[in-house]
């Protein structure tokens, strides 16, 4: 059995006494009471205090925690989110080597794994995790975070120790973390570039993807476990799709073990409808029922209009593979009311800590996890495939490739220069220079890329290409998806993410990704054998967004407000005159660009108001 998603939090202090700061160590906690609404545990020494709220999926007796294991030489504690699928494999090994265990969860998997094997406990786990071990032994805290992200870990370093938390919001609830952001911070927020370890609070940091922190007295280290690599593919394209389909179903059929009631997201595209029907086909041997949610708009489908973005409406992709696989689906669907409500951007932004939201996408997306909340506690999604298998757009676009920047940047309305820094207030937007950070930031992006011996010039560029998905694009959709659906205390499963496929698809070469001549060959190929022949010829569709302009109006008329405000905060960051040329627009007409960069200067406001941060500007 496995445990439960779940918010960590803590406190390393070797000057300190902690235990005289038990008040402090709650409200770190209870700050991420929506990550674990069942329970909630801390516990407390002299130099450590580590705090954990509870989503119970399994084993509800056996899996509180910190959970903590005595020696000889002293307590050996963890708090831990996540998943470790192999974890049964994993404590039959332990087993073998000594071990007796007192739950079924694979948190004390994770506990006595790293008391056989210490830190190289890493090098052993399959799955998505955070967590933090402090050995007493040693008076040392280990950080890890899960190779490719999923998890989320933050920590900020004091004089004499390290504060941490599963969000930031964690972290600012210590005193000794001032609601600081400076140029520095809101840089990366403007760029959208996701530079590794950045987490917009002056003085926090984000623990990296494949990534452990060591905190001892003698400070913090910080040490890379896992990244991608470049190793030579060698099997035919014939035994390529097969490992993939193996690999896919092994990874799918470890995700559906739960004792909660779990489900799956289904847009009607290839990804999320492959998930669904390789795990309607695995559910169908046990006699159980797939159960699919999808997310609509009000008049979505009757009054579609192709664009930029998007080639075809989601709805009739859906019914069809609702009725090729027999799941029990419900669709959510949404209007325009919902989608601007002041409360539902306060949730959504509260949830990611930070206004560097993806608009109406994040606000559907928050009331899909809702809604699905009230039937299921656990849901598959086809996140990452789009990165694992080169499914965007811009990956065949040779422009994009070319243009000597992150090739999204050059596709995706909202991001693209000069437009996603038009509405800065003038001043800040020339002391940010966005363009030239974003420039050092990709240039810094391109020597993480390893390459192979004789790799020809287009294959090299097609793995940079992979490799900025894998390692920067991604990772901000793994943190939409993480906190958005914890904050309604929904537990996402990614297969995607499984880092033996990703590793597997990152080293095919090209030619195999195009085999077929489209996008996602080698997905469209191992999954084509449960999908209906509509859904393995569609065209590319990322995540719907209402064309409905009554949402943009709504927009322009919340702005509206904030400019009739003379002593609204957003305008010291936010160019008042540009705002106001934009609220007068027709929203019929109104630009991608444009209604993105009015969703920012709300979220932009939302944040202000929940935080109240020390600008330094």
């Amino acid at each position: 059995m496995r445990d439960e998603m779940c918010g960590i939090a803590g406190w390393v202090s070797f000057d300190a006494d902690l235990t005289r700061q038990r008040e402090t160590l709650d409200a770190m906690t209870e700050t991420m009471a929506c990550r674990g609404p069942d329970d909630r545990g801390t516990f407390v020494r002299t130099h450590a205090a580590l705090g954990h709220r509870r989503l119970a999926v399994i084993d509800l007796p056996g899996g509180v925690q910190p959970m903590s294991v005595g020696t000889p030489a002293g307590e050996v504690s963890l708090v831990y989110s996540g998943e470790v699928y192999n974890f049964r494999e994993l404590r039959e090994r332990l087993t073998a080597l000594g071990h007796t265990f007192r739950t079924e969860s694979d948190t004390e998997v994770v506990l006595r794994g790293y008391l056989q094997w210490a830190e190289s406990v890493v090098d052993h786990l399959e799955g998505m995790y955070a967590f933090a071990v402090w050995d007493e032994r040693d008076q040392k805290l280990l950080l890890v975070r899960d190779r490719m992200g999923i998890k989320p870990l933050f920590y900020y370093p004091t004089p004499d120790g390290v504060l941490f938390g599963s969000e930031p919001k964690a972290i600012l609830a210590n005193p000794l973390a001032p609601k600081v952001v400076d140029t520095d911070g809101l840089r990366e927020l403007f760029a959208q570039t996701k530079a590794p370890g950045w987490a917009l609070w002056k003085g926090m940091h984000e623990v990296l993807p494949g990534e452990l922190v060591t905190v001892d007295r003698a400070g913090i280290r910080q040490r890379t476990y896992w990244r991608l690599r470049a190793v030579e593919h060698t099997d035919s394209l014939d035994d390529t799709v097969a490992r993939i389909r193996d690999l896919l179903t092994d990874v799918i059929d470890h995700q559906l073990i739960s004792d909660v009631p779990q489900c799956v997201l289904l847009s009607g595209g290839l990804d999320s409808s492959a998930i669904t029907s390789i795990a309607a086909q695995r559910l169908g041997l046990r006699g159980e029922q797939v159960r699919s949610f999808s997310v609509d708009f009000v008049g979505q489908e009757d009054n579609f209009v192709p664009d930029e973005m998007r080639d075809t409406p989601d709805s009739p992709f859906v019914r069809d593979v609702v009725a090729h696989v027999g799941s029990a689906h419900r669709d959510v669907v949404l209007d325009p009311a919902d989608l601007s409500d002041p409360a539902v951007r306060r949730a959504a932004v509260a949830a990611r800590d930070i206004p560097n939201g993806f608009g109406d996408l994040d606000l559907s997306l928050y009331l899909l996890f809702k809604a699905i909340r009230q039937h299921s506690t656990v849901a598959l999604s086809g996140e990452a495939a789009d990165e694992v298998f080169a499914g965007y757009p811009w990956f065949h676009h040779e422009a994009a490739l070319n243009a000597g920047t992150f090739p999204w940047m050059t596709v995706i309305p909202p991001l693209t220069l000069p437009g996603r820094t038009d509405h800065i207030e003038p001043g800040l937007r020339e002391r940010l220079d966005v363009g030239t950070y974003t420039a050092d930031q990709y240039a810094a992006a391109l020597t993480e890329v390893e390459h192979l011996d004789g790799e020809s010039p287009a294959e090299r560029r097609m793995r940079i290409a992979c490799h900025l998905h894998l390692t920067r694009f991604v990772r901000s959709l793994l943190d939409r998806k993480d906190r958005l659906s914890m904050a309604v205390g929904l537990e996402v499963r990614v297969p995607f993410c499984d880092h033996r496929l990703v590793e597997y698809v990152y080293n095919t070469p090209w030619s195999m990704k195009v085999s077929d001549g489209r996008e996602k060959s080698l997905l469209r190929q191992a999954a084509a054998h449960v999908l209906p022949r509509s859904v393995v010829e569609r065209v590319k569709s990322p995540y719907p967004s209402t064309q409905n302009p009554a949402y943009a109006g709504a927009l322009q008329q919340q702005v509206k407000e904030l400019v009739a405000d003379r002593d609204a905060k957003v305008f010291s960051l936010i160019d008042r005159n540009w705002a106001q040329q934009a609220v007068a627009q027709d929203p019929t007409r109104m630009p991608v660009a444009m209604r993105g960069a009015l969703e920012r200067v709300l979220d932009l406001h939302t944040w202000l108001d929940l935080h109240s941060p020390q600008l330094r500007l």
